[in-house]
């Protein structure tokens, strides 16, 4: 996780700065924590329009450290957790702090490596939801599909839940079992156990699909994404010479950096061509248009998208919908229409601020919304098992004419 990009990704981070010991802002306000109990210097940085009394905050922290049972307590975990609860009272669920530990994990799924159960998380409507497995994961080889509520995680609820808490609880070393309650639409939860594994993800991979037609599967948007992108696209074209179309298919995808959304999408548009808006609170905009000179601009492309597909892989989707003139394959995408930007403090911790929304070039906020398809397709739960991919075949088709 590089320190100020901006990301897409399904959960995001907050402005607090450590400098040789702890430094607490909030609107105009810089608290200096010295001693326990602390003497507080609160200088105003500029005008503010509320006026915070941070009384209760240092008679909380005494109390719990004079009367506690417990004590002595853990008092960097007790910031974390103070820091984790101003972060979720804003009531942004892309809105995030990881503590050093979770931001490890997080960093650890955009590069592709990790244990675990290998599933996506993130929020629908303020439940958690597993957004998508990955494919060939345990997550996957126990029927975990995208879209499933996880109403318990161990045996607890998961109401209330942050995500970097949820991804921490499901988290876990190679062998071990991770236990989730799971709802399916709005049938009857069901349990599944899930034997963690070693996940090894490549961002980018492609293949021939015959009569001409090119296939790139994107699985994230990570670190790694933009060079692995290249170099497909370019194995592609030599091997493949008389390149009639692309199938790029981002089913699952849920999204990360947005540097490599615009990255991709250039691969296929024409330089000045919109890639997508960029909406500040204050309601101006931003323009991102092609940053480069891509090897498929003139190749005709289609998009297979599902449920799972969010964030960046939307923005790819869009871009090439309305500025290309691709057909989307599949079902409604997820719906994320946030950017957040991300910032990573010296003890390893991390904080995802969502920062703007959005907009395709169409001008068109999708948030909770998602993509249309212009071809739906579904696959139903068995074609899964089978290896039966309809949305692949129709994508094919659409591209050769035949539809």
């Amino acid at each position: 996780m590089r320190k100020g990009s901006n990301f897409i990704v399904i959960a995001l981070l907050i402005v607090v700065a450590f400098f040789g010991g702890f430094y607490f802002g909030m609107r105009g306000f810089v608290v200096e924590l010295k001693k326990n109990p602390p003497n507080i210097t609160i200088l105003n940085k500029e005008p503010s329009d509320q006026t915070i009394d941070f009384a209760n905050f240092w008679l909380v922290w005494d109390a719990l450290n004079r009367n506690h049972v417990d004590r002595p307590l853990d008092s960097k975990k007790l910031l974390y957790g103070a820091i984790s609860g101003m972060v979720n009272a804003v009531g942004d669920e892309y809105t995030s702090f990881f503590n050093p530990e979770q931001n490890v994990i997080a960093k650890s799924s955009l590069n592709g490596v990790y244990e675990g159960i290998g599933a996506e998380l993130g929020f629908k409507d303020k439940q958690l939801i597993i957004v998508s497995p990955l494919e060939g994961s345990p997550a996957q080889a126990v029927g975990v599909l995208p879209g499933d509520k996880i109403l318990e995680i161990e045996g607890e609820s998961t109401l209330g839940i942050s995500l970097p808490d949820a991804v921490s609880k499901i988290r876990g070393k190679a062998g071990t079992v991770s236990t989730l309650l799971l709802q399916r639409s709005d049938k009857e939860p069901v349990e599944f156990k899930i034997t963690r594994g070693k996940i090894v993800s490549e961002s980018v991979t492609w293949k021939d699909l015959g009569d001409g037609v090119g296939y790139l599967r994107l699985a994230r948007f990570g670190d790694n994404t933009t060079s692995q992108w290249s170099e497909s696209v370019a194995q592609m074209k030599t091997e493949m010479p008389n390149l009639r179309g692309v199938v790029v298919d981002v089913r699952g995808n849920p999204g990360g950096y947005l540097e490599a959304a615009i990255y991709i999408a250039s691969e296929f548009l024409r330089a000045g061509q919109m890639v997508m808006y960029q909406e500040h609170a204050d309601g101006t905009r931003t323009d991102f248009r092609v940053t480069r000179l891509g090897q498929l601009v003139n190749v005709p492309v289609v998009v297979v998208l599902d449920n799972g597909s969010a964030s960046a892989s939307e923005i790819v989707a869009a871009a090439l919908k309305d500025s290309d003139n691709a057909k989307l394959i599949g079902v409604t995408s997820f719906g994320k229409g946030t950017i957040q930007s991300s910032e990573e403090f010296k003890d390893g911790s991390s904080l995802h601020v969502t920062i703007a929304k959005w907009l395709t070039p169409n001008k068109v906020w999708i948030h909770k919304v998602g993509l249309t398809p212009d071809v739906v397709v579904e696959r139903a739960e068995e074609d899964l098992g089978e290896g039966v991919d309809p949305q692949l075949d129709t994508a094919k088709q659409v591209l050769l004419g035949d539809l």
